[in-house]
């Protein structure tokens, strides 16, 4: 039976008249009183832990209570860490970048985009730089087609301020094509060859 996931009741909690026990091995010892249960669970050096409260009787099983938390706090802190955030990194560029500068940002951005983060890539303006807009615009362009292979564009260049920006995620991998595919194109010869010989038969 499934452990309620409210705060549990343990021990001298627990005054329930009558409760369903179940031992440590799983095995059921009936209905008794919770102090009877109690002594139960003492003489085995155990405790008695409510886990179905809402049942009636309510059900209550002997175990080590101190273990059962240290396992569930594993396997929580386990599940947190499995649980990967996805994270927004930028990326920011003046437009008047030169070309091993941008190499660089574009190796930075594909080294995020492939840890799964996604990517805001930012052109920044100076001073009367802002007058041609388009500019930024042409170099984010350059910037999409360079990490195509691996990413997509979320939110297509917009200015925000002095700056222009992009969002950018990583490419969802397509499952591969089963091998039956493959294998047409080899019948279709078998059967031509097969008209092939029927012909040259007549």
């Amino acid at each position: 039976m499934a452990i309620s996931k409210q705060e549990l009741q343990i021990n001298e909690e627990i005054r329930d008249p009558e409760v369903l026990v179940i031992d440590a091995d799983n095995s059921k010892k009936g209905v008794m009183s919770a102090k009877d249960a109690q002594k139960l669970a003492f003489d085995q050096n155990l405790d008695l832990v409510k886990i179905a409260p809402q049942a009636t009787p309510p059900v209550c099983r002997i175990m080590d209570y101190g273990k059962y938390c240290f396992e569930q706090q594993k396997r929580e802190k386990e599940a947190r860490k499995n649980q990967r955030t996805v994270e927004i990194k930028e990326i920011r560029m003046f437009s008047a970048i030169d070309t091993h500068d941008f190499e660089t940002k574009v190796a930075q951005g594909k080294k995020f985009l492939q840890g799964g983060d996604k990517v805001k890539v930012s052109v920044r303006f100076r001073k009367r730089a802002i007058a041609h807009p388009h500019l930024g615009e042409e170099l984010l362009m350059r910037y999409r087609d360079e990490v195509g292979e691996i990413a997509v564009v979320d939110k297509p260049p917009k200015m925000e301020g002095r700056a222009i920006v992009m969002f950018m995620s990583p490419k969802q991998q397509k499952p591969e094509k089963p091998e039956k595919s493959q294998k047409k194109p080899q019948k279709q010869t078998q059967e031509q060859a097969a008209a092939a010989e029927q012909q040259e038969e007549a």
